[in-house]
């Protein structure tokens, strides 16, 4: 008689658990698209910035330049219209720097075996290894050595694009509920608009 109410009391406690089990973590649907099934210009924004370390210690590259009469002054508040992350476009943001350099985005596999990374927007010229004082082409390949990314800092890059412009880092809160993202770089004048 007692094997049988310990043999019922543990098949019971061993269904709680296999409930709890097959119930835990679904309270949302989830999608996940690998890089090799999504178009090339989302696997950057979609899968490449998982390792994006969105926030930073707003510590600038040497010879990085402020930026004379830039668009959104230092302490203004703008309007994100960009999506480098979840949460981002939209956002209202707070300009915490301002400079005047040549931006790339960039395509490169990274060091640390992840998965490749195309058009990964932005990258400076002062976050290139000796790249020289004119701005590199699109199609030209180079070391980085940011750190934008897991497996970015010392990989070899190719060039997507180029534009001379002003650059912002911003702080701002992200729309998904996300953490406070302080510091981050890059924005370019056309990703950001006034209030």
């Amino acid at each position: 008689m007692l094997s049988k109410k310990l043999l019922t009391g543990i098949l019971s406690l061993l269904f709680i658990l296999l409930l709890s089990a097959c119930n835990a973590g679904n309270d949302a649907p989830q999608e996940h698209m690998d890089s090799e099934n999504m178009p090339n210009d989302q696997i950057d924004q979609d899968d490449g910035h998982m390792g994006m370390n969105h926030s930073g210690s707003g510590e600038v590259p040497d010879g990085l330049q402020e930026a004379e009469n830039p668009a959104f002054e230092v302490g203004s508040q703008v309007n994100v219209e960009a999506d480098h992350m979840s949460g981002m476009n939209s956002a209202e943001a707070t300009i915490v720097g301002a400079y005047d350099t040549t931006v790339y985005a960039i395509s490169y596999t990274p060091t640390d075996g992840g998965s490749p990374v195309r058009n990964h927007k932005w990258v400076i010229h002062e976050e290139l290894e000796n790249p020289g004082s004119e701005p590199l082409e699109a199609g030209d390949e180079v070391i980085v050595s940011a750190d934008h990314m897991a497996g970015m800092d010392g990989a070899t890059v190719a060039i997507d694009s180029v534009e001379e412009t002003t650059v912002y880092i911003i702080d701002f809160m992200p729309l998904d509920d996300g953490d406070q993202v302080t510091n981050h770089k890059w924005m370019t004048e056309d990703e950001l608009s006034a209030e």
